[in-house]
């Protein structure tokens, strides 16, 4: 077979037995919930969530073999609702076809309305992918008929099975001498995915005559080569927005605005674009700007209405605007902080002040005992502990090293005088 015929390293690698894949123990191991319900036979409509390249077409594939129910296939970048009800039609002679949809984030409101009535009678069970969160990009009716089941990304350890089962099981690359060196590049480069990870291998194969000795530089070198044009539905569509996000964060608007016109010109999902910004604006802006958030709120909300071409203005704007406005992730590390105790003391009893008592027996239990209503006070401050006992004192937020985080480091130390070390 000629060299750009052949199939891909990944789908060549691609197990076809739940025991083969590799990652997603959470779900696939012995008490994972994909297994159980292998075994059961009775597989519910279900949205796998994760990042490309981790398994989550490999595992529909799986499910289909595994139950031996008529396969159908789609992909939301080019199906439409008339691909929809044809496969349907066809379910109706054969009950609990699984129609697994690719990509079904970039279905509209339209075509995944067409799925409904299918899914809820069980003519069809439905198996989404999605890189995005589909609590934002699947209708909460569809929604509510299908479990979430979330993948993550490949970890080393897992890269590295790929790679040794790649170099030792397929047909091509084992008939080669190929020593891997370093594997530092190869795994970044990846990203934790595992069809990068392949395709990037088989790359380097094809690329390099004779004895093949994988080092950092071999990998950045023919990677350097062969980069891609910007594919939306690709692995650069995650290479451009994380360049995108990362100049903006590094308040560069000139990178910032250069990668938003790549991602423009190769027709990016608009929404898709205006949500990244919404998050940063929380995330790295947060209370250093409290506008930005703002801002971000109402460029996704205009340009979903107004649409291309006018709305790159729209998105430049909103990007410039980010970029030149201070930092601070103060408040996005106060939850990550938080998240964590909680994860890690679990449900500690909140106390008996602030507790609701809206019996009289939780009142003579204490419940709302010795709460002070803090606009009794001077200042509408009273100075009482909140927190349960075992995390009294306890720091979560710190404000940022800028002018408006500043104010709020005064404010909350003109209050809490020493308690929480402001």
């Amino acid at each position: 077979m000629e060299l750009g015929t052949k199939i891909p390293l990944a789908e060549r690698m691609r197990p076809s037995k739940l025991d083969d894949l590799v990652g997603q123990e959470h779900l696939t191991g012995p008490a994972g919930v994909i297994r159980l319900t292998i075994k059961s036979g009775n597989i519910p409509s279900m949205i796998l969530w994760g990042p490309p390249g981790v398994g989550k077409t490999t595992i529909a594939n799986i499910i289909a073999n595994e139950v031996k129910k008529p396969f159908h296939t789609l992909s939301a970048i080019s199906a439409g609702v008339k691909d929809i009800r044809e496969i349907i039609e066809k379910a109706k002679l054969s009950p609990r076809s699984i129609l697994f949809i690719d990509e079904i984030h970039r279905f509209n409101k339209g075509q995944q309305d067409a799925l409904l009535g299918a899914v809820e009678k069980g003519t069809i069970t439905l198996i989404g992918a999605t890189t995005e969160n589909p609590s934002f990009e699947v209708n909460s009716a569809l929604l509510s008929r299908c479990q979430v089941y979330t993948l993550k990304a490949l970890g080393e350890e897992q890269l590295m099975t790929l790679i040794h089962q790649a170099l030792t099981k397929d047909g091509t690359l084992k008939k080669r001498k190929i020593q891997i060196k370093e594997h530092d590049a190869l795994l970044n480069i990846s990203g934790g995915d595992g069809r990068k990870l392949l395709n990037l291998l088989e790359l380097i194969s094809d690329s390099t005559p004779g004895e093949v000795v994988v080092t950092n530089q071999l990998v950045l070198d023919v990677a350097q080569k062969h980069i891609a044009l910007y594919d939306k539905s690709g692995e650069q569509h995650y290479d451009i927005i994380s360049a995108f996000i990362k100049s903006i964060r590094g308040s560069d608007p000139n990178a910032a605005v250069y990668y938003l016109a790549r991602m423009i010109e190769g027709g990016e999902d608009v929404k898709f674009i205006a949500r990244r910004m919404l998050i940063l604006a929380a995330e790295d802006i947060g209370n250093a700007n409290p506008t930005a958030l703002v801002i971000a709120n109402n460029t996704f909300q205009a340009v979903d209405v107004i649409g291309y071409p006018e709305a790159r203005i729209i998105l430049s704007q909103c990007a410039v605007y980010l970029a030149c406005s201070a930092k601070s992730n103060a408040s996005y590390m106060a939850i990550e902080n938080a998240l964590q105790t909680v994860r890690e003391t679990g449900d500690l009893p909140v106390p008996l002040a602030i507790r609701n008592a809206p019996t009289k027996l939780m009142k003579t239990m204490g419940y709302g005992q010795n709460y002070q209503y803090a606009h009794s006070f001077e200042n509408n401050f009273a100075l009482m502990e909140f927190l349960p006992e075992k995390l009294k004192n306890t720091t979560f937020y710190n404000p940022g090293n800028n002018a408006r985080e500043e104010e709020l480091r005064k404010y909350l130390k003109a209050r809490w005088k020493e308690k929480y070390g402001y």
